[in-house]
């Protein structure tokens, strides 16, 4: 007999069955057992009676172990209906059972609330509870989604490198790898040079990439391995064109994942995203004086939050765009019109407190690129192979990069982003917590 999806059992009540998963709960009542059993599709109700052939190895079974159930799909007596909850009017009356394997006694209930690093410490197992579950799945429906969107809009998938060249895009936060013959390498920081270099034969590039940054910090907001969501597009006026391409796929996303996981913003309790017709956009300047704080270069992490929470309240919006930061503050390939100065044409997307996006326009031409790096300390020569895409003609061009785990964080109001990772990488942390040092930042 073959297998049966859980989601597929209301379809075979009154028939036998084969449905292998993981025990989720399992209880007993007198010479009863009764089982939640999961798979990939959803959880079902098992119960073994006390003349099932099956009973003498139910009893052996522990929590999270994987087995294998026969038996008859049955409705539920009236009294025993669950109302709203998947296959809460039908169970399965097992008459066989395997297990396929056996699991260890757990080191705690995998509903049980754990202090984070607990619950890092021991993600092979605390994967598997419904709140890392649902984590997840929304995020892979967050990634779905945005590239969904960023095609329907034009733009062609490419794969950025991991590994970098002597520029690492000029920064020094970046892991150093020696293998190359002769020459240092590096873990790519962003995938920025690659996706201008994009333009050039697609126009319209997006990459969703790994990224590693080597910062002295370990907080909340902060991973050394992360993945960024990234778009470039050429033949541009200004930032606002790759604004509204941000703009849409953020909506698109949030639309798509509010329809498919609303029961996930309710077990997390928090609120499907709020955004008007039109994301409000303040600039730098425009922002700090709402709050009533001095300017300065950049948001504070507390202004972040504190203007998210203005345009909450005043805009109906949960996300805000920030415009206008000084030139000398974004990275070397960010465009100034002289008209603007000393200002570039950047942005920043915040989300419930987060900056979560980053992007601007670029510069496109080649001289000018070249003395804004001299003027910045660089090398030219060292970008030689990303400087050959604006030796042969490079459109005014612009896009943006938004974090992944971040975007899934705020999405569900959780406290910290490795919880939006499935295996967190920073300071203290690869796989499982590493020795604190008391010179990391926290």
């Amino acid at each position: 007999m073959e297998r049966t999806f859980i989601s597929d059992l209301s379809k075979h009540v009154g028939e036998s069955v084969i449905v292998m998963g993981f025990v989720s709960v399992r209880r007993d009542q007198g010479k009863m057992v009764f089982f939640d059993i999961r798979d990939f599709s959803g959880t079902v109700q098992a119960v073994v009676l006390t003349k099932s052939p099956a009973l003498p190895a139910a009893k052996e079974v522990t929590v999270e172990s994987a087995v294998k159930f026969g038996g008859m799909v049955n409705k539920r007596p009236d009294k025993n209906v669950v109302a709203g909850k998947q296959n809460g009017n039908i169970e399965l009356s097992v008459d066989s059972l395997e297990i396929i394997g056996k699991s260890q006694t757990l080191p705690f209930e995998l509903s049980a609330e754990l202090n984070l690093d607990t619950h890092l410490d021991n993600l092979p197992l605390t994967l598997r509870s419904e709140r890392s579950r649902d984590i997840f799945t929304l995020q892979a429906s967050i990634l779905d989604a945005y590239r969904t969107s960023l095609k329907q809009q034009n733009f062609t998938e490419f794969i950025a490198p991991s590994l970098v060249g002597g520029d690492a895009e000029g920064g020094a936060a970046a892991f150093k790898v020696e293998y190359f013959y002769d020459q240092s390498a590096f873990l790519a920081t962003s995938p920025q040079f690659y996706k201008q270099i994009m333009v050039g034969p697609f126009e319209r590039a997006f990459t969703i990439a790994k990224i590693f940054r080597a910062e002295k910090s370990a907080t909340t907001r902060h991973l050394s391995e992360a993945t960024c969501m990234d778009f470039e597009m050429g033949f541009i006026d200004s930032e606002l064109e790759p604004m509204r391409v941000l703009e849409q796929a953020i909506r698109d996303t949030v639309s798509a994942v509010a329809d498919k996981h609303a029961d996930m913003f309710e077990r997390f309790k928090t609120t499907i995203p709020l955004i008007p017709d039109s994301i409000p956009v303040l600039t730098l300047a425009e922002a700090h004086a709402t709050l009533g704080v001095e300017s300065e270069p950049d948001m504070a992490p507390e202004h972040e939050r504190m203007i998210c929470e203005w345009a909450k309240k005043e805009k109906s919006s949960d996300l805000v765009f920030i415009t206008r930061f000084p030139t000398k503050k974004r990275a070397f390939y960010t465009y100034e019109d002289p008209s603007e100065t000393p200002f570039s044409r950047g942005f920043d997307l915040l989300f419930r407190g987060l900056e979560i996006n980053s992007g601007a326009q670029r510069m496109h031409d080649y001289d000018a690129l070249v003395a804004r790096m001299i003027e910045r300390g660089l090398d030219p020569a060292k970008f030689s192979f990303y400087l050959q895409a604006f030796k042969y003609g490079m459109p005014p061009h612009g896009g943006s990069s938004t974090g992944l785990e971040r975007m899934t964080a705020r999405m569900l109001e959780l406290p910290n982003v490795k919880e939006a990772t499935s295996f967190p990488r920073d300071m203290t942390r690869i796989d499982s917590r590493l020795s604190e040092d008391p010179s990391f930042e926290s």
